[in-house]
């Protein structure tokens, strides 16, 4: 176990996503009033010395936090989390979709605990799944990323096999806190569903 400071890390909200199965930009989506975007800000200020969002939507310049337009268009997350290490001036960086609204700054404190100096990335397992838009990466990544996707390579799991990864389990009833929104139908699902 290390301590790290948070002016070693840098967080990284991912909102380029094409969202086609929510038909629109889901970091713009509401629950509650608030948009999905300003939970993960929120969740996320408290752990990290500076902020960024990637994205090639200018409408994400509101949130006055430095965006990053994806360097290489169209290629996934892979190429999303490549674009935010690329910026980054800090060894770690805490990664974030922008469609998990209930996230909390507990979960990913978990994260920043668990790295041990040796893991290139510590990612969440929820629900038996490992989510890697929850994840604490190692500058280090970037390299290997941009190589992967030089040679075409846009799946992310092909970029954690070549990374020494691990894992951290939550208790199952801290499993909706990770839960991303991606159909209409799973919006109104929430919607009815105060999560405190």
């Amino acid at each position: 176990m290390i301590m790290i400071d948070k002016k070693d890390i840098t967080g990284i909200i991912l909102a380029g996503g094409k969202s086609s199965r929510m038909g629109t930009d889901k970091g713009f989506l509401k629950l509650n009033r608030k948009s999905f975007v300003e939970y993960s800000i929120e969740a996320m200020k408290p752990l990290v010395s500076q902020m960024m969002i990637v994205s090639n939507n200018a409408d994400y310049d509101a949130f006055k936090l430095k965006r990053v337009e994806d360097v290489i268009k169209n290629s996934g997350p892979l190429a999303g989390i490549y674009s935010g290490l690329s910026h980054s001036k800090t060894d770690y960086n805490l990664v974030l979709s922008c469609d998990i609204p209930f996230i909390k700054t507990s979960i990913l404190e978990m994260l920043i605990n668990a790295q041990d100096g040796d893991a290139d990335i510590v990612q969440i397992l929820s629900d038996g799944k490992p989510m890697p838009l929850i994840a604490l990466y190692k500058k280090r990544c970037e390299t290997i990323f941009y190589n992967l996707l030089q040679n075409d390579e846009r799946c992310l799991h092909v970029a954690l096999n070549q990374c020494t990864v691990k894992n951290i389990e939550l208790n199952p009833e801290c499993d909706v806190f990770t839960t991303n929104i991606n159909t209409p139908e799973e919006l109104k699902e929430i919607e009815h569903v105060d999560k405190n």
